[in-house]
């Protein structure tokens, strides 16, 4: 039968979709592993809801991408800021090219940077660990992805946007993830404000660093999907951003266990982890531009500066309580400042290039992107918080005797551990506190009488 059809067929190679289909999953992978990572980092008391929120984050923005998120980023006939509603609920969303490659059908595209659009908020909810209410927290997820990450996403990616149109360079989410989520959890932890400490003296240290390393373990796999996926091809672009990024994240690791030694004397796990995060968040926008030498760089200057960053929570006052701010919001600043003066030409031949081949303009465009995108998403983000925490039932944080008790069991009913009456009164409550962190620290007679009561 002859097929009168006009509609044009085209034609994908099965190699570049499976390799994106692989990169799918690997993005995936990291969302469960910032989960993990972010709960090592905390208290006990509140490591699952960590990992909770997290995966949280995946189910509430994959409604969010469906319904009309990915129009808003990357509709065909969208402004210089945002998108339209022209696929909204993925309508005409199906096997034609996307916008940004040809070579990979829509929908391809479409669920790779849902991956993305998933993880940003999950970085950027780190700032409100151990008190922020889980139900305003879902709230803000659909409405930050919608106001912020949509629009920063548009104006970088797609052809029609502004930063990108006016030269700037953006690999793989410097400015509409790293910057964005930084700037989020910065203004989630003003609103917020202050941990309550249990006891004047108390520190607020990682309860687990094998989650940690298994979390950094999680998230630095990822990333070959996360910026090695984002040459949208399996060619020597997407090869040499793989190797560019984890030359960078070894680097920052080795740098801040060296920074860290000068003041402890002691190579801290944590250093390495929270370093590694660091070089390979530098390297995000840059990794489709940069050589391997240059990469060693954003490794040691991104580690530098985030690890100096942390200071600025005790400066200014606020409880950034993952370090969120510093690592990403800091990392992706200068990752932005660095592509300026690190791509060349030879590798990315769509670009000018930077100050290597003598584009010197190249910084200003990247320092006009990264000042929009931060004011963007720390001015939106506070207006969505402020607004949320006046509206009767969504104010954002737990009252006090739930924060003393731990979000898992407050707000969940499960812990990450199975967790023990502790003897000792805490400010006329009963602090939560595991069997395991008794002997972790020393109380193993009584950790004995109280399993010994519960025969």
């Amino acid at each position: 039968m002859e097929n009168n059809s006009t509609e044009q067929v085209h034609e994908y190679s099965p190699g570049n979709i499976g390799y994106m289909l692989t990169c799918i999953a690997f993005v995936w992978l990291m969302i469960p592993g910032v989960g993990y990572f972010y709960s090592g980092m905390a208290r006990s008391k509140s490591a699952l809801s960590l990992i909770m929120l997290s995966c949280w984050s995946m189910a509430i923005v994959c409604v969010q991408w469906f319904l009309f998120g990915y129009s808003l980023a990357f509709s065909k006939t969208a402004t210089p800021l945002v998108g339209n509603f022209d696929n909204i609920f993925l309508k005409d969303v199906n096997d034609k090219p996307n916008v940004v490659n040809p070579e990979i059908p829509d929908m391809v595209f479409c669920i790779y940077q849902g991956m993305f659009a998933a993880i940003t908020p999950a970085l950027a909810i780190g700032a409100a660990a151990e008190r922020a209410r889980f139900l305003p927290a879902t709230v803000f997820i659909f409405l930050w992805t919608t106001l912020v990450y949509d629009f920063l996403a548009c104006w970088t990616w797609n052809p029609n946007g502004w930063s990108l149109n006016m030269g700037g360079l953006d690999f793989a989410g410097g400015t509409p993830v790293h910057i964005s989520s930084g700037a989020a959890a910065l203004a989630y932890a003003v609103v917020l404000g202050q941990r309550e400490k249990t006891h004047v003296d108390e520190e607020f240290k990682p309860h687990n660093m094998a989650n940690v390393f298994l979390g950094t373990g999680f998230i630095w796999f990822g990333w070959f999907g996360f910026n090695g996926g984002s040459a949208l091809q399996p060619n020597m672009r997407a090869v040499m951003a793989c190797f560019v990024t984890s030359l960078s994240g070894a680097v920052g690791g080795i740098t801040w266990v060296f920074l860290d030694y000068r003041h402890e004397k002691k190579y801290s796990a944590l250093g390495f982890c929270v370093g590694a995060v660091a070089g390979l968040v530098c390297c995000t926008p840059a990794c489709g531009y940069i050589s391997p030498a240059s990469s060693i760089v954003f490794g040691v200057v991104g580690a530098t500066a985030c690890n100096m960053a942390l200071n600025l929570k005790h400066l200014l006052k606020y409880d950034d309580a993952l370090d969120v701010f510093a690592v990403h919001g800091v990392g992706g600043i200068i990752g932005n400042i660095l592509t300026g003066v690190f791509a060349q030409k030879k590798y990315a031949d769509d670009i000018v290039g930077g100050w290597l081949d003598g584009h010197w303009m190249q910084v200003v465009y990247q320092l006009i992107d990264t000042v929009a995108g931060l004011s963007w998403s720390f001015v939106v983000t506070f207006i969505i918080l402020w607004v949320m925490n006046k509206v009767p039932g969504f104010s954002l944080r737990v009252d006090i005797e739930m924060e003393r008790v731990g979000l898992d069991q407050g707000e969940l009913g499960f812990s990450c551990y199975e967790h023990v009456e502790d003897v000792r009164s805490v400010k006329g409550s009963t602090e939560q506190i595991s069997v395991q962190d008794m002997v972790r620290n020393g109380i193993k007679n009584q950790a004995f009488e109280v399993e010994q009561s519960r025969m």
